[in-house]
């Protein structure tokens, strides 16, 4: 039977740097049986401007994010940052700008914007996915998805289904990896001590690969990772849950 039809936010950073995370997404969904629509007029949430206190610029992206998604029952993103900014932000942009009936859209539109995870778990009602990954693997929590959006477990009980899977807790899992946008360009000193902590405990796993939900944070941590020559590589939870290596 066929799924519900669901819109892929791509979001623009993965678009521009790390594509293979929302392909990942159209493979799993479309495995699970959903129809992926793909609108093309999509692009930024805003989040870059709100974070940075250019509210009145990224007021106008809201006005375009409402517009392109405004159709859809059930729009999914690869990324807890992304969406934690469409339905923490934008009502806040909204009526920032007096916009009454900008607010109306956002109010429509903001609660059908899902993590990953939370669409997998809580809309098809699916923690097997079909997934096949013969490695071992740690999961790092990110704050946007961790305080913003409570995902809690679902991407761990999603990965605790993969077929080979070897999934090992993560030392202090919960503590950032101090990337937060624009924090590790004016923190610099900060963000790096953060990092390397994060990478540290990375490394005590004994992990052949580091998971998350946010290709930043592991943009952030792979980076550090590498620098140390550690042997550690970064995939995005969409990237595994859409595996089948090893698979019969």
């Amino acid at each position: 039977m066929q799924g519900p039809t669901v819109a892929l936010f791509a979001t623009c950073f993965n678009d521009t740097m790390w594509p293979e995370a929302p392909r990942a997404t159209v493979t799993l969904l479309e495995r699970l049986g959903c129809r992926v629509v793909f609108p093309r007029e999509q692009t930024c949430c805003g989040q870059m401007f709100t974070n940075t206190g250019y509210a009145d610029e990224a007021t106008p992206l809201v006005r375009s994010f409402v517009e392109v998604f405004g159709g859809y029952d059930h729009v999914v993103a690869p990324s807890g940052s992304c969406v934690g900014s469409v339905r923490e932000q934008h009502a806040w942009l909204a009526r920032r700008a007096g916009d009454e009936g900008l607010a109306a859209a956002v109010e429509q539109v903001a609660p059908r914007v899902l993590e990953l995870s939370e669409f997998v778990v809580d809309v098809l009602g699916v923690t097997d996915v079909g997934a096949s990954f013969p490695h071992r693997v740690t999961y790092h929590p990110t704050c946007h998805s961790l305080r913003m959006l409570h995902v809690g477990d679902r991407p761990l009980r999603l990965l605790r289904e993969v077929r080979g899977i070897d999934l090992v807790d993560l030392p202090a899992a919960q503590e950032c990896c101090g990337f937060g946008g624009t924090f590790a360009i004016k923190n610099a000193d900060t963000s790096i001590a953060m990092g390397a902590d994060k990478a540290r405990h990375v490394r005590a796993t004994g992990a052949e690969v580091l998971v998350a939900g946010d290709n930043s944070c592991l943009a952030h941590i792979g980076g550090v990772l590498g620098r140390q020559r550690a042997g550690v590589r970064t995939m995005h939870l969409a990237e595994v849950l859409a595996a089948t290596e090893g698979a019969a």
